[in-house]
């Protein structure tokens, strides 16, 4: 986020599609992307493709209702995910999130990472 930012709400630099982010999304093979909370209350993001780019962190806009991926190389990219209001009580309470892969033909998990979540209000 730049400093010289003066509108009220908060603006996001250049945010991209998800799309463009991951290896093998096509018509036929979209990316697919679902925020839950497991069963001791913490917030878990389920991707159905490999990342192209090393994820850093995800930023939360509780006003806006909308979760971004922050690659380490700075791009933004809105995960196209509507955050509710039931789950912004979980993302208030949470610093970080997991991150699963899920395999795109059986949809078993195959490996997760705890990423840094950083929540914007104003």
């Amino acid at each position: 986020m730049s400093e010289d930012t003066t509108t009220e709400s908060q603006e996001h630099p250049k945010v991209e599609t998800l799309y463009h982010y991951v290896y093998g999304a096509d018509e036929e093979h979209p990316v697919e992307i679902d925020v839950a909370v497991n069963d001791v209350g913490k917030v878990v993001v389920f991707h159905s493709h490999v990342f192209k780019k090393d994820l850093g962190w995800f930023e939360c806009d509780l006003d806006q209702g909308k979760l971004f991926f922050v690659f380490d190389d700075g791009s933004i990219v809105d995960s196209a995910v509507e955050v509710h209001s039931m789950m912004k009580k979980y993302m208030q309470n949470s610093h970080q999130i997991l991150t699963v892969l899920l395999d795109q033909e059986t949809g078993e998990s195959k490996e997760g990472h705890y990423f840094p979540l950083i929540l914007h209000k104003a």
